[in-house]
């Protein structure tokens, strides 16, 4: 253990620890991660007195560092290389029944376990010469932690009901260490999960966010349904769940297949708005459910739905509404693209298209895709796969032929304008657009000769004349 406190920092705090007499350790997710073997650059020090004076101190003999301190809380941060260290005062908190800002008092190191959320985040290592690198484990964290236990050192509702973001963390420490949610912990969630609406959406979503990065993000959207938070915080999640059945015709649970899609995705990219595209995928079905008598359960158009839902999302969620949007709406949109393409004949007009609209987002888009391959069926799998193979390969062929990605039609408006001598009118667009589709259709190739030729000769189909 105490080879794990070698670093000149901890050695650093030691020193000034002693000097000053003040009981000082290291305690939390910096700890828990010890035992785990994660890494981790966060440090949290808890020292019995002044925690300002402390990272003060320790900052000035590490280079004369910068401090950043939060005089309310009696907290103060620095950074040392890549590692961030904050200092605490040991303290004990009280809650305001509305908020979840807590007053603060000067306390002991019980009373600054007692306040952690977990267990496995009360464990604390002694920085003091005496006892260097000694474990503090009132509440059984290090063997919560052998077990893979989630579980509150008090009372979870008292715990849950002070800062219900805990709920939100429970379920996201679950998610990413692969452990369980302990019952009578779980049933305080489910106890206070309606505490969750005083806590903002920017930290709501933090908590998703890394849910959704985690490698089976399942597990924590399985948890959040399970515990009735999901229907508070994303109800347009929770409404994919279910499966509705007529003249003994159902369809799948669009709740659990976008989560097998998420989960299938998860090794393939590391983008958080790829996933979150793969999140919103299908969360258009349900307002475009239909039954048909011949052709069973239909969601026609659940695409174009759903890019319109996507925005609605992100401004409802607080989530960022900028390009990260615009590109989640747009493989919302497309997604099912690539699918039409791989179940029939695959022809260039088609692929053109697609990465006309696609743009630099198409290997991305085909990764969903392949994701969202998720039937029982291991033949049509396979089938779906290998014509998946025959559309990246034919999109490379014409990218590499025709320059389509992101291609401008090389005739502008200017020269259109100034070849027939007109003014801006309705005419140029529809002669642009003719260009545009000309292209995509294979008619002419992405080339400025063919282009012009081709305007001059729609140009006169329409009754225009070039100038001398």
């Amino acid at each position: 253990m105490k080879d794990k406190l070698r670093h000149k920092v901890f050695q650093t705090i030691s020193d000034i620890a002693d000097e000053k007499r003040t009981d000082t350790y290291v305690i939390g997710g910096y700890v828990r991660d010890i035992f785990l073997d994660r890494d981790s650059k966060d440090i949290d020090i808890v020292v019995i007195g002044s925690g300002i004076a402390l990272a003060k101190e320790t900052a000035q003999r590490l280079g004369g560092l910068k401090v950043t301190t939060f005089k309310n809380f009696g907290t103060a941060m620095i950074k040392y290389k890549d590692m961030e260290i904050e200092f605490v005062g040991a303290r004990k908190e009280s809650y305001n029944r509305n908020s979840r800002k807590p007053v603060v008092e000067d306390g002991t190191l019980e009373d600054d376990q007692n306040r952690r959320d977990f267990t496995i985040n009360a464990l604390a290592l002694s920085l003091n010469k005496k006892n260097f690198g000694e474990l503090l484990d009132p509440f059984n964290g290090l063997e919560h932690l052998k077990q893979k236990l989630i579980k509150t050192p008090l009372d979870p509702v008292v715990t849950f009901s002070d800062d219900p973001l805990r709920m939100m963390r429970a379920i996201r420490f679950a998610t990413q260490l692969i452990f369980r949610i302990e019952e009578k912990t779980f049933e305080g969630i489910k106890a206070t999960k309606e505490r969750i609406k005083i806590i903002s959406k920017e930290r709501i979503n933090d908590e998703l966010n890394k849910i959704i990065m985690a490698d089976k993000p399942s597990i924590g959207f399985k948890l959040l349904d399970k515990a009735g938070l999901l229907e508070l915080i994303f109800p347009e999640l929770h409404a994919l769940k279910g499966v509705e059945s007529r003249n003994g015709i159902g369809h799948k649970d669009n709740f659990f297949h976008t989560l097998e899609v998420l989960d299938r995705i998860a090794p393939n990219t590391d983008d958080l708005w790829l996933r979150w595209a793969t999140l919103l995928h299908d969360i258009g079905k349900p307002a475009s459910k239909r039954f048909d008598e011949n052709a069973g359960w239909t969601f026609y158009a659940h695409n174009y739905i759903g890019a319109k839902m996507t925005e609605q999302i992100f401004k409802k969620m607080k989530l960022p509404a900028n390009e990260k949007m615009k590109f989640v709406q747009k493989m919302v949109k497309l997604h099912m693209r690539p699918i039409g393409l791989s179940e029939d004949t695959v022809t260039d007009s088609a692929v053109r298209r697609l990465l006309f609209e696609a743009g630099d987002d198409i290997d991305k888009l085909m990764t969903l895709c392949e994701a969202d391959i998720t039937s029982k069926n291991e033949e049509k799998v396979k089938r779906y796969l290998k014509n998946f193979q025959i559309v990246r390969e034919k999109l490379k062929e014409i990218e590499q032929k025709d320059h389509i990605r992101n291609f401008q039609p090389p005739i502008s408006g200017e020269i259109i304008m100034e070849t027939f001598g007109l003014k801006p009118c309705k005419e140029i667009g529809d002669i642009k657009s003719a260009i545009k589709e000309a292209i995509l259709d294979g008619e002419i190739h992405n080339d400025y000769d063919e282009a012009y030729e081709f305007m001059l000769k729609t140009g006169e189909e329409m009754g225009l004349k070039p100038v001398k």
